[in-house]
């Protein structure tokens, strides 16, 4: 009987859950998943350049199974590519270090520390910049995780507002 899987640190969620071909519609197309700690190993060794042990580290697992991630990532993204696949990203033992909040209805952006938001997590606040109060926390069970966000302190990016420069409070709506 193989041992329970360890979480695995996350930087935050995912900005977009769903990639696919276009002018093909959806319910022709076959689903690859990619788990969110495949995605983060993607996200730390070819977007960040990272190499093997430093990104494991990051991720609080060990060489080899960010060896074992990685590989499965890109195999899964390469048969999208090549097959013409919708590519959902979503699920997994995770943890994630930051929460992404998003309006849905102008598309503000606001990451912070996870322990902030979930402190902040009953206040009802609206988008400063459009006053909507249409906001979602991408981190909070909205890709299929356990979205647990310990709030460890790693990483950077703590209350950096996204695109527009300015702040919000958190408005947290689960799923």
């Amino acid at each position: 009987m193989p041992r329970p899987q360890r979480t695995r640190r996350i930087f935050g969620p995912p900005r977009f859950n769903h990639f696919k071909p276009v002018g093909v519609p959806r319910r022709l197309l076959e689903t690859v998943t990619l788990t969110v700690d495949e995605f983060e190993a993607i996200r730390l060794a070819d977007y960040e350049g990272l190499d093997q042990q430093p990104a494991s580290e990051k991720m609080d697992i060990s060489r080899s199974t960010f060896s074992r991630l990685i590989d499965a990532a890109r195999a899964k993204i390469a048969r999208c590519i090549i097959e013409g696949m919708e590519l959902r990203i979503e699920g997994g033992e995770v943890d994630f270090e930051h929460s992404l909040q998003r309006c849905e209805d102008c598309g503000d952006e606001l990451l912070q520390r996870m322990a902030e938001a979930r402190k902040n997590a009953e206040a009802v606040a609206s988008c400063r910049v459009c006053g909507s109060e249409n906001v979602k926390d991408l981190a909070w069970g909205t890709h299929g995780t356990h979205g647990r966000g310990q709030g460890r302190g790693h990483g950077q990016g703590s209350g950096q507002h996204q695109g527009k420069g300015q702040e919000r409070k958190h408005r947290s709506e689960t799923t």
